[in-house]
């Protein structure tokens, strides 16, 4: 370090021999710096070349190699004292080493001598060793022998046994534990050929199972969707039959005059296929067989066998094939007799469907589940909208429509949205009840057409619950004498048995059918009913086939009784309807029969009218001009008289007091006019006031007839009865009057003489103006009898006429 400081320092001396200016001096000093430094000489370079002087920087260059030289040398000086130091040093170095190698050797000879004996032992102890290990690894590979040749014994004994799932198990051992590990290349292979014949083995023999229980499961199917639908339908009776017996508890502690208290206990629902299903596959079992463990071994084996995805759309696909071919509808079969077993068939599939899917860990998602049901309805829907749209009877479409709703209620049970079926039902309303209606027109024509029209017999207590009691038709809450003859003839209970059945069968369709609150539909069609069927029938059967009096009066009690029914059919209806009887009570319409109530009436009135104008023939022998009147009666009043008390004696028993009090009003009516008419008819040319007394008489009996029939009638409606006599009566106190011309005064007109006509007044007074000449046999009595009536009667015609 020293000389190098001192050949440094040497170096940084100018010397003082040098030519060169002070410039090249202060140049050659940096660069010698520069490098003497190591740092870049690149500017000296790039200055030299720009500057155009790169010789003298090669000169300064040279001049510092010939300065380093001798610096060199002196280094080399000084370093060659040393390597002669460090040979002198090796030298001596050499005969330590020779003397150290002596005594190596001398002690090698003697570690030879004795580890010769060791290393023989070690090497006999290397080779047993050796021994060891390849007896041990054959032991290792004739256990691992055994237990390949075990595990290929079990897995055979699992194949004979069908037990696949374990013999794939072993084989996976084999393939994972072994199969690489195989001392024996022979055996390797076998095992690798072997291998996958077992597996593939197993896959078919598992997917002839699973064939072998796709074709089980359809006629499971169909049994468990019949069972199913016949729980739901023996639940629903129990319901109904629940209802009914609340319905009479209700009747009977309404109608009792005791506090009675009623209590209705309610069965339990047993309900076996639904717990089963609900609880698990074990329960189904045991009920019809309804067995998944083909179809959960066949996947399990398939997943074990990585083959899961596969089987799921084999599934899949397959199950849909099923029900795509469950949806065919046998042309030769009519649908009524199939329906049942094509909506079981789809309701099995559906509730096999939902067991799998909650049960099989994820064979079928619910996803898959819903388009397969949407599929289903749709297609439900369709064949429904056909068959229906060929249907005719009114019966078929119920049946159809009870057994589709039992469906609906059944698979609503497992989630299935059944709304759509529903509304198909729904949209068939009108359809339905129109054949209701036409089949009903039908019956109840028999009905009428097949009734003599006579009072219906009944000899036993269950004849008068059957029709009687059941329709609400009695009018007294004691049960009569036996045998009893009721006011009405067989057709009131036919026809109220026929639209009693025509309300059940509504309120059938109309039940279960997603809409709550039925009750407004089922009255609409039963007021057509009641209106345009019945009400028609009774207006054609009055019209055509009624002759005679007797008849007509018992289709006039028919009607009275019919309005009993009516109040009762809509009572029968809310009741079906689930609706307070109190609430029908409040909305009573009018009478539905109104037509046919007025039309027979109208014919029992005529034909009493007729048979009545066959007595009043009689007037022809009235005595026109008679010498004195009559103390007891014209004939005709006399014969007419008879037979309205005839009559009456008979119709009390079975006509109610208003229908008699209306025909009787109607043929005294009749009388009236008829008797007016006469007089004012041109067959009478002349009358005298003895004539006219004698019909005041026949008046007078005529209310006394009226006045007769007071305990049948209240004191107003006998007085409407006697009002009917008006005209007749008004016209023969006019005629009989002293001052006739009082009916020219408005006020004692209208008190007096308000039904009579001013036409019929002047032809029939000029009659009686006519008077016989022997009334006035003497002068002096003629005068004092004539002459104030006479003026009187001839001022009352002559203001008529000019009026007129």
């Amino acid at each position: 370090m020293n000389s190098a400081s001192k050949i440094r320092r040497k170096v940084a001396q100018p010397s003082a021999s040098d030519g060169v200016d002070s410039a090249d001096k202060q140049e050659q000093l940096l660069l010698s710096s520069a490098i003497c430094n190591n740092e870049d000489v690149g500017p000296f370079i790039r200055r030299a070349f720009a500057s155009g002087k790169p010789d003298r920087l090669l000169l300064h260059l040279r001049h510092f190699a010939r300065s380093k030289e001798s610096e060199i040398e002196e280094v080399c000086k000084a370093h060659y004292q040393d390597f002669i130091l460090a040979v002198d040093d090796l030298r001596s170095l050499l005969s330590d080493v020779d003397s150290l190698k002596s005594s190596l050797n001398r002690s090698n000879s003697t570690v030879q001598s004795v580890a010769v004996p060791l290393l023989d032992s070690l090497d006999g102890f290397l080779e047993a060793r050796n021994i060891s290990v390849n007896i041990n690894l054959a032991l290792r590979s004739v256990h691992s022998c055994i237990k390949l040749l075990e595990l290929c014994s079990r897995a055979n004994l699992h194949l004979s046994d069908n037990n696949f799932y374990m013999a794939l198990k072993c084989v996976d051992a084999i393939e994972g534990e072994f199969l690489d590990k195989v001392p024996s290349l022979t055996m390797k292979r076998m095992l690798e050929t072997k291998i996958p014949e077992v597996r593939s083995f197993i896959e078919r023999k598992v997917s002839k199972e699973f064939g072998d229980w796709l074709v089980d499961i359809r006629m499971v199917s169909r049994n468990l969707g019949q069972l199913a639908i016949g729980q739901a339908s023996a639940a629903r009776q129990r319901d109904e039959d629940l209802r009914i017996k609340q319905r009479q508890a209700e009747e009977q502690s309404r109608l009792s005059l005791r506090d009675c208290v009623y209590a209705l206990q309610e069965e339990e629902d047993n309900d076996v296929l639904g717990g089963g299903i609900e609880a698990g596959g074990s329960s189904e079992s045991g009920v019809l067989g309804f067995d998944l463990t083909p179809l959960y071994k066949a996947y399990h084996i398939h997943q074990t066998l990585g083959l899961e995805d596969r089987f799921k759309q084999y599934y899949f696909e397959n199950r849909k094939l099923q029900l795509t071919s469950d949806f065919q509808v046998s042309s030769m079969t009519p649908f009524l007799e199939s329906h049942q077993t094509f909506f079981a068939q789809i309701a099995g599939f559906f509730i096999v469907e939902d067991r799998i899917m909650r049960s099989s860990g994820g064979l079928i998602s619910k996803l898959d589940v819903e388009n397969l049901w949407e599929t289903a309805v749709s297609k439900m829907c369709y064949v429904l909208e056909d068959q229906f749209s060929r249907m005719q009877t009114a019966n078929h479409l119920l049946l159809i429509k009870d057994y589709v709703s039992l469906l609906g209620v059944t698979l609503r049970r497992y989630g299935y949205p059944v709304d759509t079926l529903l509304d198909v039902l729904s949209k068939h309303r009108d359809k339905y009840h129109e054949l209701l209606l036409s089949d009903c027109r039908k019956h109840i024509g028999e009905a009428l057409a097949a009734d003599k029209y006579e009072q219906m017999l009944m000899r036993k207590e269950y004849e008068y619950s059957m029709n009687v009691l059941s329709f609400q038709l009695q009018t007294s809450d004691f049960i009569p004498a036996f045998p009893y003859v009721a006011p009405f003839s067989s057709t009131v209970p036919d026809c109220c048995r026929i639209v009693r059945s025509f309300i059940e069968d509504s309120v059938s369709f109309m039940s279960y059918g997603g809409q709550l609150d039925f009750f407004d539909v089922v009255k609409k069609y039963l007021d057509r009913l009641l209106s345009e069927v019945l009400d028609g029938s009774l207006l054609k059967i009055i019209n055509t086939s009624i002759h005679g009096v007797s008849q007509a009066m018992q289709v006039a009690a028919n009607m009275a009784v019919f309005k009993r029914a009516c109040d009762f059919f809509f009572c029968h209806a809310a009741q079906l309807s689930g609706i307070p009887p109190r609430m029908v009570e409040r909305s009573r319409r009018q009478f539905p029969l109104n037509k046919a109530k007025d039309a027979a009436e109208e014919m029992l009135s005529g034909l009493l009218k007729t048979k009545t104008d066959s007595f009043m023939i009689l007037i022809e022998n009235v005595n026109w001009m008679a010498d004195e009147p009559t103390q007891s009666g014209n004939e005709y009043v006399n014969e007419v008289i008879i037979y309205l008390e005839t009559w009456v004696s008979t119709a009390q028993q079975i006509l109610p007091a208003p229908v008699l009090r209306r025909v009787l009003q109607e043929v005294l009516c009749h009388i009236s006019e008829k008797i007016v008419a006469t007089l004012y008819s041109d067959a009478v040319k002349r009358f005298n006031v003895n004539a006219i007394m004698g019909f005041d008489v026949d008046i007078r009996l005529l209310d006394s007839f009226a006045d007769n029939q007071g305990s049948l009638f209240s004191d107003d409606e006998a007085s409407q009865l006697k009002s009917s006599l008006a005209e007749v009566r008004q016209m023969i106190n006019l005629l009989l009057s002293n001052h006739p011309e009082n009916f020219l005064n408005p006020v004692i007109r209208e008190r007096s003489y308000n039904a009579l006509d001013h036409r019929k007044v002047v032809m029939i007074s000029e009659k009686l103006r006519d008077t016989p000449e022997r009334l006035f046999s003497t002068f002096g009595t003629r005068g004092l009898k004539q002459n104030p009536k006479k003026k009187s009667l001839d001022v009352l015609i002559k203001r008529l006429k000019d009026a007129n």
